[in-house]
């Protein structure tokens, strides 16, 4: 464990957002069926896909009946404006919670993987929130459902170098714009049951100003990145004339049970833990075979997903803003007990994994 002494970086405010628009999973099959249903094939497997997901509520960007989108031009547009849109509440809030003003940020850390531009999206938060023209910029495409934890991995070594700097990080993912409806396969049906639109921003400090500031709340220990190797066919997008159309193999399950355990082991080994120690597991919630494995390989407890769960099925998989999503509403449930080991963990395209380790310090 860290030396209780010294001050590490640390997670001052959480702030989230959703698509406008929310339905229950049950709209939206029927959705579907109007959709899909007089294309001659079976409709059976879809309802049944989006039924085993574990979801019973998403938010979209967009009404039902604006999908499918007519070009993978529209849907660039519509994620620049919409997702400006998320992102500047998300901010907001978590900036609010910090008691910090747009003008007190020195670095932004932005991740998407479901829309493409440049500038950045972030450029656009900046010009509305009146971020300094010194403002340190750093996005980053790709990352896909591990991007908040690699994200949130690289703020701490940003902050290390800067410890008197505050960074943000911001997460923006609208996977409604890249449903593809020719696309029939098992994958795309998976991913039309189970990803939605959201946001979600954090907001770090270094440890001299939030010595010099007061500034309180859980602390980072400590990341570690993984790439797995040969293993990029596992999950990502194939992008075409028509969009990004959603690669997902069956065997990611099979991935995170021969990996995790060992890799989550390994790290908490060099921090001076075990697994037992760990009192907030916050989870990506990848899916019900994702959760599965995950439990079964790290040998975790009843209840000891539950908030990943919940997360899962209140509000579906927003890719990289998932995981802060989970983190935001565990330290909202405040059972983590004061001064104890949390593991944030995600995985994505790659096939990677991300650990980052924090402790509650008590006053979040």
């Amino acid at each position: 464990m860290a030396d209780e002494k010294v001050m590490e970086p640390t997670l001052v405010g959480v702030g989230t957002a959703l698509g406008a628009h929310r339905y229950r999973q049950e709209e939206l099959i029927e959705g579907f069926r109007g959709l899909w249903s007089g294309d001659g094939r079976d409709f059976a497997p879809v309802e049944r896909f989006h039924r085993a997901v574990g979801v019973a509520v998403r938010h979209l960007a967009l009404p039902m009946e604006a999908y499918p989108l007519r070009s993978f031009g529209e849907a660039a547009r519509v994620f620049l404006e919409a997702g400006t849109d998320l992102a500047e509440r998300a901010t907001a809030e978590a900036l609010d919670a910090a008691r910090l003003r747009p003008v007190d940020v020195d670095a932004l850390f932005f991740t998407t993987v479901t829309g493409v531009a440049a500038p950045t999206l972030d450029v656009r938060l900046a010009n509305r929130l009146r971020f300094r023209s010194d403002l340190k910029r750093l996005p980053f495409f790709g990352f896909g459902c591990v991007g908040g934890a690699s994200g949130l991995a690289r703020v701490y070594d940003y902050l290390l170098g800067w410890p008197d700097h505050v960074a943000v990080l911001l997460s923006v993912e609208l996977c409604s714009l890249t449903f593809q409806a020719a696309d029939r396969s098992a994958a795309n049906l998976i991913a039309s049951g189970l990803f939605a639109d959201g946001a979600a921003a954090v907001v770090c400090v270094g440890s001299e100003r939030a010595r010099r500031l007061g500034l309180s709340g859980p602390q980072i220990l400590g990341t570690r990145s993984t790439l797995y190797p040969d293993t990029e066919s596992a999950m990502g997008w194939e992008v075409g004339a028509a969009g990004f159309s959603v690669v997902l193999s069956p065997t990611v399950p099979m991935l995170v049970r021969e990996n995790i355990g060992k890799n989550v082991d390994e790290f908490l080994t060099a921090h001076g833990l075990r697994r037992s120690d760990i009192r907030a597991w916050i989870c990506h919630p990848g899916g019900p075979k994702i959760l599965n494995a995950l439990a079964e390989t790290l040998e975790l407890e009843q209840g000891e997903l539950d908030l990943t769960w919940r997360c899962l099925r209140d509000l579906g998989n927003i890719s990289s803003a998932s995981a802060l999503f989970v983190l935001r509403a565990t330290l909202a449930e405040g059972n983590w007990r004061p001064g104890s080991p949390g593991l944030l963990l995600a995985m994505g395209p790659g096939f990677s994994a991300e650990l980052v380790l924090l402790r509650n310090s008590g006053e979040a």
